[in-house]
């Protein structure tokens, strides 16, 4: 068995009685002190071993602190570090309020939290954002939104913190604030209504009711569903003092309707002639002439938990808690006699769903209806006949659905999912057509199945500068770019259920507990596990994915079952050398190394390794695997952390109170380390690029140890327990998190390894699950500056370091938006006779769109005979595109060539007879300015308006009327031709000559012809 060597072991020395220390003193206290019992002789004599005992270790601990104190003052200290500053890449909560679209359809608005983000139809990405706090914004959660039914270029947004604010986005400046003093939840306005908006507010509590606790703010609303209540009013958007110059102010009118409880929906009917609410298992209506009135209340079998109205008729629509959605025809009946009585009202269902509905939508014509859910399954149902048809597997359950109301495109309808991204989906093809999405991370949903994993996946890959994260399905793992912001793949680790049926019991998903990365970036591990139950034992998998540059995607190379047992993994690591070694440590006390399987065939050639500089990929047919390599382990300690020395020849693996230096070759234990500062040891790194530290983290305890002078260089207990440290690549500096009572908030420390002192200390407002190392491009190596990545709490993902410059889009300036397109202003010559017909060929409009480098694939065509007959563009539009990707554009060289060769060749079968007006020159129109084409015919016109009948002419002299000159007139006019034989008569009168005519001549190619005699 190997040696052992014990760090921090102090001698025994023998104590006399003398040297005893004397007990502590006791700490003050009011109370009487306790009986005093006489001790027996061996009491006495345990008190005095215990008391040597303890001030044993009092001396070790006061020499391990003095050599601590010898060490820092030897080595050199650092100079502190400045504060960390962060970027989130998550949007923080998505909202279950529905986007809204502008008038035209060219933009979209979504509400996260405090602001309003403004969106691009086509591409999806950030155009603006409206001011947050920080500016003239809401100081809390916005609820809802509309467009302003004065100003189609207004919108109106109401939040928690009871304010009302009028914005102008197209400039992106508020415009007034009406302050309710009462958290607002919903938002509604017509038309016809103008002025006036109908919101519902919450209830104000009694004095003395509310509790001392108050709830964070991403509770509020959750919590208000089942506590608050609601009041109806109709507010005027005129304050009464607009003059006052102050932030907000008052409105000029309030009008109460009822109360409710917590609405789940406010809308006005299309005709303007009545106001709907649905709240708990009841749809509240009143009229518009009679608000004073009251509601009328319809009962409902289910909790109602969205509503739509009809866009041409007077009904609506309602979703419900058990999937039912439900119409209502209820909007013409006679009112009751007595106010607030409750009803019952003709109604038909639609039932699909399997779970609550979630938002319903009807479409621009009012001839369907759209309903999805927990499904990702939107649903469209034909009123008339009661048909439906789906859209199956959007991605993510539906939280809201809306019509995209343009009307120079089709209609398409807007989904707005739970993992915070947009599906658009064209109304013609019932198809996805286009999904814009960030980081697919719902807090609620990741929340629910994190509780039963400690570890968060969270890696790194080198290759594509992308991250591996958890994805809104436990299932899952998503690869985003934080350089693009844009999210490049989801990788499905382990098939899973995602909707079960509510009379069914909820399936136990696989989880994707733990990931890693070689070095190389060409393998990546995965962990996932399904937890056991009384009918089914359990599985667990270790999967190993091989990265494809041509496809830039990850592929699953080799699955091991069970590598540890069915018992859990705790930690895994590939090795930073060539040989691309992976060990995993398991609760079953054992130590596992894989390796790639490389075999010899007869000839001695080796089999699964590729012989070039491609790498281990798949060579001769065969696809490289990964299999078991060796097998260590401990009886009685658990390992429960392991990591690699920088070059690779050395693993540390953490036990219980120790930490065991293997030789990561011939697996031959070198020394432990003892730390009984630890007791329990949860986490071991090595620090530096040279790996001769290592640092130790045990609960609230930190211990730093050299390893080639086998000693403690420092300990350090903290007040709150580690948890999770991370070393900078480059120095000899680490960053550790600790926990606090509540996930909240964190504090982060950066040490070096010279001094048990921070070189900074910071918290920061949120909690973090994990934490990993983030390369940044273009950075010096040897910088002491730290750039990290982590996942919060709240599953969020954030970047934490020094000069972290990716672009937040919750801190983008707010901008103007364009009214319209830029359209190019034409000349005066345009304007007066519209667009020359021979003008460039970058002027044309089709051409420009179209590709002509690549010829027409019918793999992109093959979209456009998707839709119906009859939505199919005429064959005239589909002609010129396609006999553009065909035919090659003629070079200018080419034509010049061309030219001449075909001037050079009828100049030698023509004969030299002379002509009365020359060939035009070749001339390219695209090259001829606009303004030299007016100015050739200015002459022209002088001319025309010389002329004896120009009846706005006020000279009555006759004026020449002269041609315009054009470059080919310069040139001499040639003779006029005669025979050889006849000459001109010198006595003919020049009387008798042909006089020059009053009218402009026609302009073209004239040839003589022969006199004949």
């Amino acid at each position: 068995m190997a040696a052992v060597k014990v760090i921090n072991h102090t001698p025994f020395v023998p104590r006399l009685p003398k040297d005893v220390p004397l007990p502590p003193s006791p700490a003050d206290s009011t109370s009487p002190p306790p009986p005093v019992k006489k001790k027996s002789r061996k009491s006495k004599t345990k008190e005095k071993v215990k008391e040597g005992v303890q001030g044993i270790k009092r001396q070790g601990e006061q020499e391990r602190g003095n050599a601590n104190e010898q060490h820092e003052s030897e080595m050199p200290q650092p100079e502190p570090l400045k504060p960390l500053t962060w970027a989130s890449l998550t949007d923080s909560n998505s909202n279950s309020h529905p986007p809204i679209f502008t008038k035209d359809g060219s933009h979209f608005f979504s509400i996260v939290r405090e602001r309003i983000k403004i969106h691009s139809t086509s591409s999806g990405k950030v155009i603006s954002t409206l001011p947050g706090p920080q500016d003239d914004g809401h100081q809390d959660i916005i609820t809802s939104a509309i467009l302003s039914a004065n100003n189609a270029f207004q919108l109106i947004t109401v939040s928690l913190d009871g304010t009302i604010k009028v914005w102008d986005f197209l400039e992106g400046i508020l415009l007034h604030t009406i302050n309710l003093e009462q958290p607002i939840h919903h938002v509604c306005g017509h038309e016809k209504i103008k002025d006036y908006v109908f919101v519902a507010t919450a209830k104000a509590k009694k004095k003395g009711s509310s509790d001392g606790n108050e709830q964070p703010k991403s509770n509020r609303s959750a919590k208000a569903s089942s506590e608050e209540s609601c009041i109806i009013l109709r507010v005027s958007l005129k304050p009464q003092n607009p003059a006052s110059g102050a932030k907000w102010h008052k409105s000029s009118q309030i009008t109460p309707v009822g109360k409710t409880r917590y609405t789940a929906g406010l809308a006005v009917s299309a005709s303007g002639e009545w106001l709907i609410a649905v709240a708990g298992h009841k749809a509240y209506v009143a009229q518009m002439s009679a608000l004073k009135s009251g509601f009328t209340k319809y009962v409902s079998p289910d909790a109602l938990t969205c509503l739509a109205v009809h866009p041409l008729e007077d009904y609506f629509a309602t979703g419900d808690a058990k999937g039912v959605v439900r119409l209502w025809y209820c909007l013409n009946q006679a009112r009751p006699v007595v106010a607030n009585v409750e009803k019952r009202s003709q109604t038909s269902e639609l039932h699909w769903h399997a779970h609550a509905v979630s938002s319903v939508a009807f479409t621009t014509n009012g001839a369907y209806l759209l309903s999805g859910g927990e499904e990702a399954t939107l649903v469209i149902w034909q009123l008339h006949s009661g048909k439906k048809e789906f859209v199956p597997r959007v991605g993510s359950p539906i939280k809201n659905v809306v019509v995209s109301r343009s009307s120079a495109a089709e209609e398409e309808y807007l989904l707005g999912l739970a993992d915070a991204s947009f599906a658009f989906i064209s109304s013609a093809t019932l198809k996805l057509s286009r999904v814009f999405s960030r980081i697919k991370l719902d807090s609620a949903t990741s929340s629910a199945w994190a509780s039963s994993s400690s570890a968060t996946p969270l890696a790194v890959h080198s290759l594509s500068s992308t991250l591996v994260l958890p994805s809104s399905h436990p299932s899952s793992l998503q690869t985003y770019s934080p350089s693009s912001s844009t999210l490049v793949a989801e990788l499905e680790v382990s098939p899973s259920n995602r909707v079960s049926r509510q009379e069914e019991k909820m399936l136990e998903p696989s989880r994707v507990e733990r990931v890693v990365i070689s070095p190389s970036g060409e393998w990546m591990a995965t962990i996932d596990r399904r937890e056991g139950d009384e009918s089914f034992r359990g599985e667990i998998y270790l999967k190993i994915w091989w990265w494809d540059k041509k496809s830039a995607f990850w592929i699953l190379n080799t699955r091991v079952d069970r590598p540890h047992g069915l018992n859990k993994v705790t930690s895994m690591s590939f090795s930073p050398s060539d040989e691309n070694w992976l060990v995993t440590t398991g609760e079953d006390r054992n130590v596992k190394t894989w390796r790639i399987r490389s075999t010899k065939d007869k000839k001695g050639n080796v089999e699964g390794m590729c012989r070039c500089s491609c790498g281990p990929v798949v060579c001769d047919g065969l696809l490289v695997s990964w299999t078991s390599r060796s097998s260590f382990g401990s009886r009685l300690e658990m390992p429960r952390d392991s990591a690699w020395s920088p070059d690779g020849s050395l693993l540390a693996v953490a036990l219980d109170g120790s930490v065991a230096l293997y030789d990561s070759i011939s697996n031959a234990l070198h020394f432990t380390i003892v730390c009984s500062e630890c007791p329990k040891i949860s986490s071991v790194r090595f620090i530096g690029h040279h790996g001769q530290y290592i640092a130790v983290l045990g609960g609230p305890n930190l211990v730093v140890c050299d390893i080639i002078n086998r000693s403690v260089r420092w300990h350090r207990r903290h007040n709150h327990p580690y948890v999770t440290l991370v070393p900078h690549p480059y120095q000899d500096t680490f960053v550790t998190i600790h926990r606090s009572p509540s996930d909240t908030t964190i504090e982060l420390m950066v040490y070096s390894i010279s001094s048990s002192t921070p070189l900074l200390s910071q918290t920061l407002p949120f909690g973090i699950r994990n934490l990993v190392w983030y390369p940044v491009p273009n950075r010096f190596a040897r910088s002491r500056k730290f750039s990290l990545v982590g996942v919060t709490h709240a599953f969020g993902v954030v970047l934490l370091g020094h000069d972290i410059d990716i672009t937040d889009e919750a801190s983008l300036s707010t901008k103007a938006l364009q009214k319209g397109l830029a359209v190019p202003k034409g000349s005066l010559f345009e304007e007066m006779f519209g667009v020359p017909a021979l003008t460039d060929v970058s002027h044309n409009a089709v051409s420009s769109t179209i590709d002509t480098s690549l010829p027409w694939k019918s793999s992109e065509t093959g979209s456009v005979f998707d839709a119906p007959a009859y939505l199919m563009p005429p064959m005239e539009s589909l002609f010129e595109p396609l006999i553009n990707g065909f035919l090659k554009l003629r070079l200018k060289e080419n034509v010049d060539e061309e030219h001449q060769s075909g001037i050079q060749g009828v100049a030698d079968e023509m004969t030299a007879e002379p002509m009365d007006i020359e060939e035009p020159a070749f001339i390219e129109m695209g090259k001829v300015s606009k303004d030299d084409i007016l100015d050739t015919f200015i002459p022209f016109f002088k001319d025309i308006t010389g002329l004896p009948d120009y009846p706005f002419h006020s000279d009555t002299r006759p004026v020449a009327l002269t041609l315009p000159t054009t470059p080919s007139s310069h040139h001499a006019k040639p003779a006029p031709r005669t025979v050889a034989s006849q000459k001109p008569n010198p006595n003919v009168s020049p009387k008798k000559q042909a006089s020059t005519p009053s009218v402009p001549a026609k302009t073209g190619k004239k040839r003589s012809r022969h006199s004949l005699v």
